[in-house]
């Protein structure tokens, strides 16, 4: 690993100052290819779930700026084969293994999320999608062993964290996880082929199986490959980044409106509010400086000029505004703003009487009825602005507002509303 006192590169220049960079594997070189705009860099995402969340925001914010300044193209690559193994870093446990038609069904539904950070095309800095199923898929597992296979030592695939971490905790590492680094490293020396691609970037917890591609990429004859990552951020408090109590913090809107986004990026920690200005707006510098530095209750501006900004980026300005206006409404002036997340619920269910922790589940507040209760007790959970206290509550027609909703919330800044259908 090598660092660089101040790149002379933009696009190095930017992720430096901004935060971006956690290890390289030849700083000088990515500056050389970037000051030059031929740097292909690519991030793969696994299709684990029907969207990525806040955690992968990062490694997708440096493809963005490896365009915007011109330092080269972004390949942004769909795990369709990669998911069917699953990646053993950062985990205690298998991943569970999913069909073929489950990961092409998140695959899917993720796409669209990068519209929002590249702009796709065929000139020569525009951002290419690439499936690594199109070439995994298709693998001779003889071929595999004797072509790719034998040229990985397993003493050193052992010293790697994602191996290592999980022997040294006693938990099982199967057999097909431990193969994922040999795929990963593959689509490196893929990539390199059919692409030109010499810089993978992601995660500090894949710099061993970067690393493993870069060497792998020499001895099976590409050009010189490279590698950057990025740090895995956790809150000032040491919570990880894009988990919140009630789940992930989803960027596709069918998972996680863009009104609960802006509300994710409202309530970040006093501490944290120039380091996320940094890494997920595109605000200038001297900017964030200002708002970072304000005291007191002022600060509390500066997180609704992040949650606007870092909601826009991916929403855009319109939703973001919204959002924004939604929130003033509902927590400076104390009104219903109709502009909340909403949910439907069959009218028949309120004739009958809908279950207090069942409405709480359905809205997506709490996760499960064990969980609505534990916050009855702590005082947490309101419909219509009352605190409700009884767990056994059936809320009815009566309840309705004169807009035909029911306000539930989880403290005071999680709102959703019933709407009877």
């Amino acid at each position: 690993m090598t660092t660089l006192s101040r790149p002379k590169s933009e696009f190095l220049d930017v992720l430096t100052t901004r935060g971006f960079i956690h290890q390289a594997s030849d700083m000088e070189g990515i500056d050389a290819l970037a000051g030059e705009g031929r740097v292909v860099a690519y991030v793969g995402y696994d299709c684990t779930a029907p969207s990525l969340h806040v955690g992968h925001l990062i490694s997708i914010m440096m493809l963005h700026w490896l365009q915007q300044t011109g330092g080269g193209k972004p390949i942004a690559l769909m795990g369709g084969g990669t998911t069917r193994v699953g990646d053993p870093s950062g985990k205690d446990e298998t991943r569970a293994l999913r069909s073929v038609e489950e990961i092409d069904a998140n695959k899917e539904a993720i796409k669209g999320v990068f519209g929002s950070f590249l702009k796709f095309g065929e000139a020569k800095t525009d951002a290419i999608m690439v499936d690594n199923a199109e070439w995994l898929a298709k693998l001779n597992y003889i071929e595999f062993l004797r072509d790719v296979g034998r040229h990985f030592s397993v003493n050193r695939m052992m010293t790697m964290d994602s191996v290592r971490l999980r022997l040294e905790r006693e938990q099982e590492l199967s057999f097909i996880e431990f193969n994922y680094m040999l795929l990963q490293s593959y689509d490196f020396v893929e990539l390199a082929r059919r692409y030109g691609c010499n810089l993978q970037m992601g995660g500090s917890d894949q710099w061993g199986n970067i690393v493993m591609g870069v060497d792998l990429g020499r001895r099976m004859g590409t050009s010189q490959l490279y590698g950057l990552t990025c740090p895995l951020l956790t809150t000032a408090s040491g919570a990880k980044m894009g988990k919140t109590a009630q789940g992930a913090v989803w960027l596709n809107e069918a998972q996680l409106s863009a009104y609960d986004y802006w509300q994710y990026w409202r309530n970040t920690e006093d501490a944290d509010v120039g380091r996320f200005l940094r890494l997920f707006t595109l605000m200038p510098l001297d900017e964030i400086a200002r708002l970072e530095a304000l005291g007191g209750s002022e600060i509390n501006e500066a997180k609704k000029v992040l949650a606007t900004a870092a909601t826009a980026l991916l929403h855009g300005d319109d939703t973001a505004q919204k959002a924004a206006e939604t929130a003033r409404l509902t927590f400076e002036q104390g009104t219903l703003a109709t502009d909340l997340p909403t949910i439907a619920v069959p009218q028949a269910d309120l004739a009958a009487g809908l279950g207090v922790l069942d409405a709480f589940v359905r809205s997506g507040l709490v996760q499960s009825t064990s969980d609505a209760r534990r916050q009855i007790k702590g005082g947490a959970l309101k419909f219509n602005d009352k605190a409700v206290v009884d767990d056994k509550l059936k809320l009815s027609l009566a309840d309705l507002s004169s807009d035909g909703v029911i306000k539930l919330s989880f403290g005071k800044k999680r709102h959703v509303l019933l709407r009877a259908e």
